[in-house]
């Protein structure tokens, strides 16, 4: 079966948004397609329908292929947690931690479970579109690596290595990693692509081809700027620090970046509304005094980024702005710091501690080794919702009897303050149903306006292809997906 992965000569390329974008512009052309990337790092994942879990950007590509998300798009998942070391899911389910002790030689036995994801996804469609992590021309961490060039060796997948325009030096980038990488490394490589462009392409021409001419590697297209990829789930923190300015919005919902901040796209639907201004807050910033709602996000270390937010002086502005009658939601990990106490007795991120809360809700938080992870459906609200569960730790106490949520299996979720005033739950997706979410803008003061955010993903993945469509020599990138191994690096 027919596969390409897309490289990048650094992080935060495009690579993502670009392999979604080629998954749909196949897709589009009646291809089968299936994402795929061997190892991820990110505390933002996405739960599958076999109760395991993935990047969200493997589940954001699953769309793009008009697929269900399956554990097998992302068998090697890393999430950094709060004592500089991550936790390990393979093929959805925690296997441990890997640390700086470890972290080669653990990360190396896995090719083998990668190998089997990739094997099971060729067997079930036309092509597989591959995503790298970081840049092979990270060459302090080759040894062992099943991310890039260890698996597109191990695998015999051609290679297209995406360099960021927008950042600068990207003759240089491409090059560089030209000059540096293994040349068997080399050789996998078969072109390149330009993305972010900004402006008339035509201006990049004598550049495009200074490019072949030293790298040795044919281009397949330049990308423009793609403004449809903002209203894509992101993967990775880095890029809420783009998202602090403030806007014209009527009403700001604000929340905190602490520094393991997870699944924060649970907030990207509120940017869908008019009425609407989302501040994502930096550290050294205040919280707006303004906000009429502060919303603490999913964390995956939850008492290591409580401290962070102690020592932001975050704590003193949501208390603040709680008596000032201001609302306050939190979700999963952020629910579980509004409580009274998170007690980690078995050290499960870190020293076995017992830690307050901020004490605005009257719950109790227990971490426990177990890990829920399971699509929820319910009511909240007085409205339905379709969401997910993906937490460690049990929680339980007075304010239990007020839930947010009452799931279809009979199960009731989160807990309100009895002034009304704090919310805390454990649903991921909660606020991606435009009827939930005019219910949560409601209580304050707001109206929705009614956008399907699911829906717009969608539209944004096709405005995506389209441009590719005409940028990128997708015909060509078809039938280097196709070419015979023995035909590479000729």
């Amino acid at each position: 079966m027919a596969a390409v992965m897309l490289q990048g000569t650094g992080s935060d390329v495009g690579k993502s948004v670009l392999v979604a974008g080629l998954c749909r512009a196949l897709a589009n052309r009646g291809l089968t397609v299936r994402p795929f990337k061997p190892q991820n790092m990110s505390n933002n994942a996405a739960v599958t329908a076999e109760g395991g879990e993935i990047g969200r950007a493997q589940a954001t590509q699953a769309i793009a292929c008009r697929v269900a998300p399956h554990t097998d798009m992302n068998p090697v998942l890393l999430k950094p947690q709060g004592d500089r070391t991550s936790q390990l899911i393979v093929h959805g389910r925690v296997r441990g931690t890997l640390g700086s002790g470890n972290y080669r030689a653990g990360r190396r036995a896995l090719l083998g479970d990668v190998l089997a994801s990739y094997h099971r996804l060729q067997a079930q469609c036309d092509v597989v579109v591959v995503e790298g992590a970081g840049s092979p021309a990270e060459i302090n961490l080759r040894d062992g690596d099943i991310a890039n060039m260890g698996f597109a060796r191990a695998a015999d997948v051609p290679v297209l290595l995406v360099g960021d325009i927008d950042r600068g030096g990207v003759i240089a980038a491409i090059a560089g990693t030209r000059a540096v990488i293994d040349p068997a490394d080399a050789a996998m490589i078969q072109g390149f692509l330009i993305n972010k462009f900004r402006g008339d392409p035509v201006l990049f021409d004598d550049g495009y081809r200074a490019i072949e001419r030293v790298s040795g590697w044919r281009g397949y297209g330049v990308v423009p700027w793609l403004s449809d990829a903002r209203r894509l789930p992101s993967e990775d923190a880095v890029v809420l620090e783009r998202r602090m300015t403030r806007g014209d919005g009527r009403l700001v919902i604000a929340c905190p970046i602490l520094p393991r901040i997870s699944n924060f796209d649970d907030l990207d639907p509120l940017r869908l509304e008019p009425g609407v201004e989302l501040v994502m807050v930096s550290p050294g910033r205040p919280i707006p005094a303004d906000a009429a709602l502060v919303v603490l996000a999913g964390s995956k270390a939850t008492i290591a980024d409580l401290a962070s937010l102690r020592t932001e002086g975050w704590d003193i502005d949501i208390r603040a702005h709680h008596r000032r009658g201001g609302a306050v939601l939190g979700l999963c990990g952020g629910y579980q710091m509004l409580g009274r106490r998170i007690a980690d007795p078995l050290g499960i991120e870190g020293p076995a501690v017992s830690v307050d809360g901020l004490g605005l809700l009257d719950v109790e938080t227990v971490l426990t080794p177990d890990k829920a992870l399971r699509a929820v459906t319910g009511d909240a609200l007085g409205r339905r919702f379709e969401g997910y569960e993906m937490h460690m730790g049990e929680t339980s106490g007075p304010d239990r009897v007020r839930p947010v949520a009452r799931f279809d299996d009979g199960r009731a979720d989160g807990a309100i303050s009895a002034d009304g005033l704090v919310a805390g739950s454990y649903v991921h997706g909660l606020l991606a149903h435009p009827d939930q979410r005019h219910a949560w803008l409601a209580r304050i003061g707001a109206a929705g306006g009614g956008v399907d955010y699911r829906a717009s993903i969608d539209q944004a993945l096709d405005g995506i292809a389209v441009v590719l469509e005409r940028h990128v020599d997708i015909d060509a990138i078809v039938a280097l997906a196709g070419m015979a191994g023995d035909q590479r690096g000729k």
